[in-house]
């Protein structure tokens, strides 16, 4: 069932995401041929006005094929033919409609959720705490950047402190509504008992915040900037090998860990508040990966059409569309090539 379930939730995201690019294509005039669900021969075939509706046999992708978008176009509502602004806005819906998808989920989750919020503020310390003074935390100040990122919530701080193997921080907290920097501030997880327990810990106790309407929307928020964040910090990781690709999953794996977060939740209502979040990750995770500068993609489309906005500009020329339609063919192949790369790894790591 959590399969199907996650079969279901990359069918609906593509499916916004193509939806964005098909109602701004209609909003800003531009003649789209077919708003096609899934990929491969189609199984059911509407047309209705210009455009056709189609349902197609394999359960991924989608697509929105508008005149003129890939190819040399006399119509004058292709989308070679609008001004370089109007193409922009088209190329960058699917990604917002992603992103704001992502968003909503969120704020329906914690718009159900207990009735307070985790945040990166500061109630009180450890006994012997070593890191509370007037020159250092005080009790009331909220985690506002660690070495020069932002604290969006109250998980961001143990991960970020992680990231810092010198244990030496550049702070910035919000102390009495005023920013305060703590440079070069030395810090350690430090041994405390806790009803008889052992923990290596830094040693704060974080504050809550009750829900209101307010603090619903700014946790939503907050919590979809995180995950923005999240997407580029794993990139940074990967180019710079911090992380392999052993540990990166495509759909495959990301399905198999959809499945084990339902099974593993104590209860049916955790299981669906559990995958909603993963959900919203998912979105928010299309969202900015697909705005990446690579031919195929929405980025890398929006990318050459600044390029040939800025050389028509510049010599007075156009580039032919099929030049661009060359490259973005041979970033589909690659991408392709990269996917069925990945999905072979995660269907090994399934059996291995």
């Amino acid at each position: 069932m959590y399969i199907l379930i996650a079969i279901l939730i990359f069918g609906v995201l593509i499916f916004v995401h193509e939806l964005g690019h098909f109602l701004t294509a209609k909003a800003l005039d531009v003649q789209v041929n077919e708003f096609a669900v899934c990929m491969g021969p189609a199984l059911v075939k509407k047309t209705k006005g210009e455009t056709t509706y189609s349902l197609r046999c394999i359960p991924i992708g989608g697509y929105c094929a508008m005149e003129g978008e890939d190819e040399s176009s006399d119509n004058p509502r292709a989308f070679t033919s609008k001004p370089w602004w109007r193409r922009l806005i088209i190329l960058a819906a699917g990604s917002f409609m992603n992103f704001v998808t992502g968003v909503l989920v969120l704020v329906i989750l914690f718009s159900t959720a207990a009735g307070f919020f985790a945040v990166p503020r500061i109630d009180s310390f450890y006994e012997g705490c070593p890191y509370e003074s007037a020159e250092g935390l005080q009790a009331g100040d909220e985690i506002y950047k660690i070495d020069g990122r932002r604290v969006y919530i109250q998980s961001d701080v143990s991960m970020l402190l992680a990231r810092n193997k010198t244990g030496v921080f550049d702070l910035v907290v919000r102390r009495d509504g005023k920013l305060v920097e703590l440079k070069d501030f030395a810090m350690t997880p430090v041994e405390y008992t806790v009803d008889g327990e052992t923990q290596v810990k830094y040693g704060f106790y974080f504050g809550m915040e009750e829900k209101t309407f307010g603090s619903v929307m700014k946790t939503s928020w907050n919590t979809a900037m995180d995950f923005t964040r999240l997407v580029w910090l794993g990139l940074e990781d990967l180019i710079s090998g911090a992380v392999s690709m052993d540990e990166m999953s495509g759909p495959v794996g990301i399905v198999s860990v959809i499945a084990e977060t339902g099974e593993q939740s104590a209860t049916k209502a955790d299981a669906a508040a559990n995958i909603a979040y993963l959900a919203a990750f998912i979105a928010i995770n299309l969202a900015v990966m697909n705005m990446l500068p690579i031919p195929a993609l929405d980025g890398g489309r929006i990318f050459l059409l600044l390029v040939g906005t800025l050389f028509t500009a510049l010599t007075k020329k156009k580039i032919p569309p099929k030049y661009e339609g060359y490259v973005h063919a041979a970033g589909m192949i690659a991408l392709l090539a990269f996917m069925a790369f990945v999905t072979f790894k995660d269907i090994w790591k399934l059996f291995a």
